[in-house]
């Protein structure tokens, strides 16, 4: 086996161990050590991208070189070793634009705690990209769920805390749910790698056998996920989570938390079940009405919100629904929409927590939208941040989120049934998209010569400044040179099948 096949195994110990050494390490070392770890996964991603996209064939690894139910299995292909590159490149900029703000919101004791709860969580999000065995990834869902809670009551107020508490008795809803449905699938098939379950599964539904815990058992995981991911109406942790967390921690949970989960599902659907037989059993008729409904229902809530915090906490409500409703159209047009949707929304979504905090920063520390008039010329880079985020949001061309709608347009017109619904929620987000995000963009470049607080120039946050120049630039070029991440896109799928 060629040596870059080993690198998915090393991305995942190497998260962990690093987990382990900041532990004993003073904070500024630990620093160190985090963002070290996450360049070298991400280096070691992109090799492994570009191998794979040479060869054109996926891998499976052996973990302790013995197979299946002995050993465990890692799968690689070009969608996995993709979205890996992609959250260790989004990580690093979250962790890079809120660092300057870590040492208000954390205490220093805690520093080296909160770059273990980072590395358990980049750890937990390739292993749920990576594996290829159920019950791992359920294991790495529990770790997920316990770091991401902790990178939210690490700040310790009163409403982190009450948040976190929240947070957890939803994920372990869903946990508890997404093993509920693991343990049933397992006793009708007798296997826990995703292949052999995919083929017991098939057998199945050949016979007609166990037709109906079979459909509850896929009926459980996916609710399972979708608590975890905040789809509608089992979003109500996610506004405190994302509002009230550290700038890094909300930058993080808001674009690749939710998404590890989404990941897993797409997993599910084509590794597991079968892309076919998921579509017959109509569980994707549910995700297409919960995805339209979050569509219209999180963009009302945004609208009503006063906090520019919350503001964007709700808006991905929203995004989540364009993910689902790209799942409910059961074509392989929507999947791929839906898969260019999470990396959308998750460089988007990063750069307008960056971008809100710079501006918040500027306006006395405030998140109300009354005390950030005039916040944009106070600090310009902020201000151009949050416009470019916004305008992706809405999907105005150049930009991520137009593509992400278009790629929307493009698959509900193939979808005789489901079309005509989809373009008019997929519609009206888009005004509602517009009324929030302009609203805000005008708010933040509205003049206000009597505002008594300080602006900022380039000089003073300088690596602040630089992190938004990447993710306005992650942007364009997701916006402008999108055909052939769509392409890969459709040929990781097809290695899915």
């Amino acid at each position: 086996m060629n040596f870059i096949c080993n690198f998915p195994f090393f991305s995942i110990l190497l998260s962990l161990f690093s987990g382990t050494i900041c532990s004993v390490l003073p904070a500024k070392a630990a620093k160190v050590v985090n963002r070290v770890v996450i360049i070298v996964i991400g280096l070691m991603s992109a090799v492994l991208l570009l191998y794979l996209l040479s060869t054109g064939e996926s891998f499976i690894y052996w973990m302790g070189h013995f197979p299946a139910p002995w050993g465990n299995e890692i799968r690689a292909g070009v969608l996995e070793a993709g979205m890996a590159l992609f959250f260790c490149i989004i990580m690093y900029l979250s962790m890079a634009g809120g660092a300057h703000k870590l040492p208000g919101e954390v205490v220093e004791s805690k520093h080296n705690l909160y770059y273990i709860l980072v590395n358990l969580l980049l750890s937990s999000l390739l292993a749920l990209v990576y594996t290829n065995d159920m019950f791992t990834a359920y294991v790495f869902v529990e770790i997920n769920t316990i770091s991401a809670c902790g990178l939210i009551m690490i700040r310790q107020v009163g409403r982190t805390i009450e948040a976190a508490v929240r947070y957890m008795i939803m994920s372990l809803l869903g946990s508890g749910l997404l093993l509920f449905g693991l343990c049933i699938m397992y006793d009708l098939t007798g296997h826990l790698l995703m292949s052999n379950i995919k083929e017991s599964v098939g057998l199945l539904i050949a016979n007609g056998e166990y037709q109906i815990p079979l459909i509850v058992s896929v009926a459980l995981m996916c609710i399972g996920l979708c608590i975890k991911s905040a789809l509608f109406p089992f979003h109500a942790w996610l506004p405190d989570a994302y509002g009230y967390s550290t700038v890094s921690s909300a930058a993080i949970l808001s674009s690749l938390v939710s998404k590890g989960y989404i990941f897993l599902l797409i997993k599910i659907i084509y590794r597991v079940i079968g892309f076919d037989i998921f579509n017959s059993t109509r569980i994707i008729d549910v995700l297409f009405v919960f995805g339209l409904m979050g569509m219209i229902f999180g963009s009302l809530s945004a609208i009503k919100e006063n906090d520019i915090r919350r503001m964007i906490a709700f808006s991905s409500v929203a995004q989540i629904g364009y993910i689902y409703m790209g799942f409910g159209m059961g074509t392989q047009a929507g999947m791929v929409a839906s898969i260019f949707h999470i990396l959308s929304h998750a460089a988007t979504k990063s750069l307008l927590f960056i971008a809100a905090i710079g501006l918040t920063d500027v306006s006395g520390g405030s998140h109300k939208f009354i005390d950030l008039t005039g916040a944009a010329y106070r600090n310009k880079w902020a201000g151009a941040a949050f416009t470019v985020g916004s305008l992706s949001m809405v999907g105005i061309p150049l930009f991520s989120g137009f593509i992400s709608k278009l790629l929307f347009a493009q698959a509900a017109v193939q979808v005789e049934g489901k079309m005509l619904a989809s373009l008019i929620v997929l519609g009206i987000s888009t005004v509602l998209n517009a009324v929030y995000f302009m609203k805000t963009v005008i708010r933040i470049y509205a003049y206000a010569p009597d505002a008594p607080y300080k602006g900022i120039t380039f000089r003073d946050m300088k690596a602040y400044a630089v992190v938004l120049v990447c993710f306005i630039l992650l942007n364009v070029i997701l916006g402008v040179s999108s055909q052939p991440i769509v392409d890969m896109i459709g040929q990781g799928l097809a290695m899915f099948a």
